[in-house]
């Protein structure tokens, strides 16, 4: 690929290398700093002898990536809060005991039936300063309304570091936050919260009134509320409002893309900007004001959708394009797409773990790449032809390359995308460009009806196509398996075929032929590493017993009647399964005892009953069973104590203290997560 021979393009990969290794390794800051002071002085040297001495020599180059790949890694370390000295996680008493915390309310997120959450940043523990982000989860109050960005908060509480997931190869919650740099959460009453009478007015506080302001003056025009917080994503970004039946269907239609701003919905308002500001002319100031506007324009877009990744990367990549256009300076598209990754994550490396951000670069570079080569295909003369052609090539193009990535992370896949995109993006252009006519009338306390109605309406049509096109569930393909051996041998395949087909050669031929051979075996070192794995596991099932034990493929499932006969949508017993890439064999309901691997386990259900001529390497405890742990363990002599989710808190702790008395490893999976035996 010509695009590589680029110098910016392998410093970029470099940099990028940079951070992910060293988010993953996380090597000692001081280390880091060092290799780097010592990178740049064989840089400069390098540099030097480059120039003076030695030419065309390669250590110049091996040193700039070399360099590029550390300022990678310090750049993480430098924008990430937990290395800093005044993050809240260097305090470990607020992670034990009651501490006056105050902070301001950066964001209000989507909340769950019982609470209302918030992104909050810390200002001080005890009078004393401390920074960082926290995930505020504040009980439902219908006599407390919600916070405004900007609320300046005190409460007495203590923070929960972000947790393990409940089950295995479930989602986890923790580490996405984390990824986010929210390293702990807090859990509070209304009525235990002091507010302050000041407001922290910055510019977050700023865009998210400019929103409020929107949104009240669209409901005063009585826009209908499910239309409305469709609207509020597709021109906005903000998906708190979106009901979860709507998000599930635009899920399964394979639309899911259009409710979080991404690079189609900025490059329709780049159009449109470009279009209104078409009278002014093209002289070298009409260019630079036009430049200016657009600029401006599309930076105050990205405000007030709130900075979200997909929405950064956008604008970003489209301002390039924008100076490029108006400076009339030919601009090559990769280049402006690796300025635009290198800039943005020099500010927010996090943004590199975001997998909004993954799938929207791999979809524009495919988009970009392989769109030509599928429309050269065929070339309708008919016009209508041509364009419903040209919507179906940018579609697949843009699901080949996010495939791989789409269900690695989702195990799913909508297969009549090509039917939601052909329908849905002329509707999405229009309702672009008319919904920001509305938000932008709407924040001046304007709202035509003759503008709005139309909007409202368009989106209603929307959900409705939306919905009958998710109604054929068995287009949609779920719980397909794929770990990361086959995520990096499909991509390379697909690359490898598409070099070929752009310009066949035997040599990339045998390319093509030697990562079929990698996707095989990525695929058999995947069935002979599970066909040798066993392993018994105890599932964190909120007052339900839930038991699996694997030998390789096959899964026995041991619970009661009511799990056994959902096992098929139970989620939690469907992602271990996907992940393992294994099925459910057999379904028995729990008995006292168990063995696995040679080890004995005693199952205690609420009759408390046991032998006494049992010796169990494992006891595990259902059901809140009365009985007097301590005598039973002096009898039984057990190596660990296993309490699920079926049993009372309140009997929990107390068994937690007997087996510290008894010295025995005590694992309650409400507060640890699952158990596995391997």
């Amino acid at each position: 690929m010509k695009v590589l021979q680029f110098p910016l393009a392998r410093i970029t990969i470099g940099f990028v290398l940079g951070i992910a290794i060293t988010f993953y390794i996380k090597p000692a800051p001081a280390f880091l700093f060092g290799l780097l002071a010592i990178t740049l002085l064989l840089f400069c040297t390098s540099y030097y002898l480059q120039k003076n001495i030695l030419k065309n020599t390669i250590y110049f180059g091996l040193s700039s990536y070399l360099l590029s790949f550390l300022i990678g890694g310090a750049t993480l370390i430098v924008h990430t809060d937990s290395y800093q000295q005044s993050n809240y996680t260097h305090n470990s008493s607020v992670f034990e005991k009651p501490q006056f915390v105050s902070l301001v309310v950066r964001e209000k997120l989507k909340g769950s039936h019982f609470s209302d959450r918030y992104i909050a940043l810390i200002n001080q523990i005890e009078n004393k300063n401390y920074s960082g982000k926290i995930l505020l989860n504040i009980r439902k109050d219908s006599a407390h309304p919600s916070f405004e960005t900007g609320t300046l908060l005190a409460i007495k509480g203590v923070l929960y570091k972000n947790k393990l997931p409940n089950n295995p190869n479930q989602f986890d919650y923790g580490e996405y936050l984390s990824k986010k740099q929210i390293y702990a959460q807090l859990f509070t009453d209304a009525d235990q919260i002091s507010i302050s009478a000041d407001l922290k007015k910055d510019i977050w506080y700023y865009t998210s009134k400019l929103r409020t302001k929107i949104i009240h003056n669209l409901e005063k025009n009585n826009f209908h509320k499910k239309e409305l917080s469709v609207a509020i994503a597709l021109i906005l970004g903000q998906k708190q409002d979106i009901s979860p039946d709507i998000l599930q269907d635009y899920q399964y239609a394979g639309a899911i893309h259009i409710l979080s701003v991404s690079g189609l919905h900025v490059g329709f308002l780049l159009l449109f900007l470009t279009f209104i500001l078409s009278p002014i002319p093209n002289t070298k100031r009409g260019a630079l004001l036009k430049l200016f506007l657009i600029l401006l324009s599309l930076a105050t877009f990205a405000l007030i959708a709130g900075l979200a990744p997909s929405v950064v990367r956008s604008v970003t990549m489209f301002s390039f394009v924008a100076i490029g256009y108006q400076l009339r300076r030919s601009v090559n598209i990769y280049h402006t797409l690796l300025v635009s990754i290198l800039l943005i994550l020099l500010f927010q490396p996090s943004f590199l773990f975001d997998v909004g951000f993954q799938l929207s670069y791999i979809a524009l570079f495919f988009i970009l790449w392989l769109q030509p080569l599928l429309a050269s295909i065929w070339k309708p003369k008919n016009k209508p032809l041509n364009y419903i052609w040209g919507i179906l090539t940018v579609s697949f193009a843009a699901q080949i390359g996010t495939m791989p990535l789409s269900i690695y992370y989702f195990h799913q896949f909508p297969g009549l995308f090509f039917i939601t995109n052909i329908i849905i993006i002329p509707l999405l252009s229009f309702m672009m460009i008319l919904g920001v006519l509305v938000m932008t009338l709407a924040a001046f306390n304007c709202v035509p009806f003759f503008l709005s109605k139309p909007l409202e309406w368009g989106i209603h049509y929307l959900n409705k196509i939306v919905n009958s096109i998710a109604s054929f569930e068995q287009f949609i393909i779920k719980d397909i398996p794929l770990n990361s051996y086959l995520l990096l041998s499909s991509y390379l395949l697909i690359v490898t075929i598409i070099i070929w087909f752009k310009k066949p050669t035997f040599h990339k031929l045998i390319f093509v032929f030697l990562t079929i051979i990698s996707v095989q075996i990525a695929y058999v070192h995947t069935q002979w590493h599970i066909e040798n794995e066993q392993e018994w596991v105890i599932f964190n099932l909120k007052r339900n017993t839930m038991i699996t034990e694997r030998h390789g493929h096959k899964v026995i499932l041991f619970a009661n009647d009511s799990i056994t006969k959902t096992s098929k949508n139970n989620s939690i017993l469907q992602s271990y399964l996907t992940a393992n890439f294994s099925v459910l064999g057999t379904k028995e309901k729990m008995k006292n005892t168990a063995f696995f691997k040679e080890k004995s386990i005693l199952i205690l259900d609420s009759t408390g009953v046991y032998p006494n001529n049992i010796r169990p390497s494992l006891i595990l405890l259902t059901q809140s069973p009365k009985i007097n742990l301590d005598r039973m363990i002096q009898l039984l002599k057990p190596k660990l104590v296993v309490a699920d989710a079926s049993n009372y808190k309140t009997i929990q702790k107390y068994w937690n203290k007997t087996c510290k008395k008894q010295k025995i490893p005590f694992h309650a999976t409400a507060e640890k997560g699952y158990y596995i035996l391997k």
